[in-house]
């Protein structure tokens, strides 16, 4: 992990591990609202138990923050997973209905607390990217120094 993400990777993990926390003691009423909420976006989850969609959720959600909170998971790694999760969350923005202005996408007063969720998207990307770029970078390096190295042997092995 590159120092410089620590940050971002703090902030996002511990936000994310506290809401998966929070998911995980749900009682049932809570359990069916965010059922409820997914299945309008996500058909395919109409037919799942409001109880184990949330447990499931909640696992993910534990599952993510802990990544992020641990060096030893790539950035690129922790970045397509965060990008993911939060693609998934801008979905129900863009697919409930009342969460937008008509004919617009600006939020309406209930769709902010979804909307605001797109900076998960940018982090995610973020970490992905550089995460990226950065072992793409060393494995060039490495190759590199493992050509010059074949070189100066093979140069070594002339007879002249």
């Amino acid at each position: 992990m590159n120092l410089t993400h620590a940050p971002l990777r703090a902030a996002t993990g511990a936000f994310i591990l506290n809401s998966g926390l929070t998911k995980l003691g749900a009682d049932a009423a809570t359990a069916q609202q965010l059922h409820g909420f997914a299945s309008n976006a996500y058909p395919q989850f109409k037919n799942m138990d409001a109880g184990h969609f949330t447990k499931m959720l909640a696992i993910g959600e534990l599952a993510l923050g802990s990544a992020l909170l641990t060096p030893k998971v790539p950035s690129a790694v922790a970045g397509a997973a965060l990008t993911a999760f939060g693609v998934g969350l801008v979905g129900l923005y863009a697919r409930v209905p009342g969460l937008r202005q008509p004919g617009s996408i600006r939020p309406t007063e209930a769709g902010v607390p979804i909307a605001k969720d797109v900076w998960l998207v940018g982090a995610g990307a973020t970490l992905g990217l550089q995460g990226f770029f950065n072992g793409a970078r060393r494995a060039g390096k490495k190759a590199a120094s493992k050509v010059g190295a074949a070189a100066e042997s093979a140069h070594d092995a002339l007879p002249f």
